[in-house]
């Protein structure tokens, strides 16, 4: 491996991958002038629980399948068996559980919908050792070309369904479609050569001790990650639930779409060397910090352009996220260092340090979710939030470093100074030009673009002033 293997993944992740958030995007965008915040609200909370049922399927074992180098076809068989029982176990399970959905939201509509969305968790959970095969063997072009597909195939059914007034169930149909079809896909590519009659538990126990810490840090990264969801749409309501279901999952997109262009490369390349902690390091390192320098200009000019965003994007209707999105924001650069940093924990071996990592974060994230409820504005929920992924970037990054890398975490640290520096004078610029001098642009468009040149000006400065303009190219483009 190499710097080269590394690249040409992620070069063919990250092709896939924007051509899917592109067309993501279009989708959202049409799917918000059509869908009210109450309808995406209602859809929100169930698809919690989709997202809870389906990592206890996981359990860990897609990570565990890309981790063990030994497994052979027949285990691949085995462990597919094994995802199929419990798909049909957990399925049935939800089937029921919709009924407490229903009455703990006190809303009978979450029976029908949690009745359909069972077929969702039985593709995801289908598609779970297929998926992971083909990152195992570096096939990341099927993957994220599956992807693109079934969000295309999903999302084109979805607003026709939204259009007739489906409302939303045009969203559940989404879900079931894009995990079908994603499932069908993987399936096929993957090769997997299914045989009952040589079904074996003993790949399970194989893979259990690497597969048991990725499951409970899931689970407690699930918890810590979906409360507010839960609580916001069981205390607020569900037009608040609605605003800040839209605002959160807009932050989200650069954080998953640029992080997670690079994570599903990391951990089948860098497992290779788990060995070599040193070279895992020294990959990393560059990693974090190009995310960084990324993450910097998306934030500063997410949080000073936020209304234009959710107005260009969604419409006037969805004017109450606006807050929400601009606070959330200041979080994008965090978030977008600290998400790759599961993979490495992974890439090293380290679950059990990763599970250690999730209980501190949920702790600290769950305290702040109920402080944020108890204050009830969602603005204070939101800034807590904000201050809770700071406090995490810190408690996890000291694990890896010190515990799993045993290295100086400040020199670690010292790595993202000219993130801060050029974020700085970002911040800077629009202040003085929209405070100061109060340039004031009417045409939301028009003001969007103008804040967007302005933002890239001070980054190329701000890159040429700290010297990372030859880091990132010589990181990203030298062979």
């Amino acid at each position: 491996m190499s710097d080269i293997g590394l690249k040409k993944g992620i070069l063919i992740n990250f092709v896939a991958k924007y051509s899917n958030v592109l067309i993501q995007l279009l989708l959202t965008s049409i799917l918000a002038r059509l869908l009210t915040p109450e309808e995406y609200g209602v859809i929100s909370v169930v698809l919690i629980f989709i997202v809870f049922f389906n990592m206890l399927g996981d359990m860990g074992i897609g990570p565990a399948i890309i981790q063990y180098k030994n497994l052979k076809r027949d285990d691949m068989s085995s462990i597919f068996i094994f995802t199929f029982l419990i798909s049909i176990i957990l399925s049935v399970i939800f089937f029921g559980f919709s009924y407490v959905i229903a009455y703990f939201y006190n809303n009978s509509v979450y029976i029908n919908i949690g009745h359909l969305l069972c077929f969702s968790i039985v593709f995801n959970l289908l598609n779970i050792v297929p998926s992971n095969i083909l990152l195992k063997y570096k096939r990341f072009k099927i993957v994220a070309l599956s992807s693109l597909y079934s969000n295309v195939l999903a999302g084109i059914l979805t607003i026709i369904l939204a259009y007739m007034g489906f409302s939303y169930y045009a969203l559940v149909f989404n879900s079931i479609m894009q995990a079908l079809i994603n499932f069908l896909i993987c399936f096929r590519c993957s090769r997997i050569k299914v045989n009952f009659k040589k079904f074996s538990m003993e790949p399970i126990k194989e893979i259990r001790s690497f597969s048991i810490y990725q499951f409970l840090f899931n689970m407690i990264n699930y918890f810590s990650r979906n409360l507010d969801n839960l609580l916001i749409g069981k205390y607020m309501g569900m037009d608040a639930l609605g605003y800040y279901d839209k605002s959160y999952k807009l932050m989200l997109y650069p954080v998953q779409n640029l992080t997670f262009v690079i994570t599903p490369v990391l951990q089948p390349v860098l497992s290779e060397f788990q060995h070599r902690k040193d070279i895992i390091l020294m990959h990393y390192k560059k990693i974090a910090k190009i995310l960084a320098l990324m993450g910097a200009f998306i934030t500063v000019f997410c949080f000073f352009s936020a209304r234009e965003i959710i107005l260009i994007m969604y419409g006037e209707r969805w004017i109450g996220s606006i807050n929400s999105f601009r606070i959330l924001s200041i979080s994008i650069v965090i978030q977008m260092v600290l998400s790759s940093s599961g993979s490495i924990f992974q890439a090293t071996g380290h679950t059990k340090e990763l599970f250690q990592t999730g209980v501190i974060s949920a702790c600290t994230m769950i305290l702040f979710i109920i402080i944020g409820l108890r204050l009830g504005k969602i603005e204070y929920l939101v800034g807590l939030l904000v201050l809770g992924f700071l406090l995490n970037f810190i408690q996890g990054y000291y694990i890896l470093i010190k515990k799993v890398f045993q290295q100086n975490y400040f020199s670690f640290l010292k790595e993202f100074v000219s993130t801060i520096i050029i974020m700085s004078l970002m911040a800077a610029a629009y202040i003085v030009i929209y405070r100061v001098i109060k340039l004031n642009i009417p045409n939301t468009i028009i003001s969007a673009a103008v804040k967007f040149i302005i933002g890239i000006v001070f980054y190329v400065i701000g890159l040429v002033i700290t010297r990372e303009y030859n880091f990132i190219r010589t990181a990203l483009f030298k062979r």
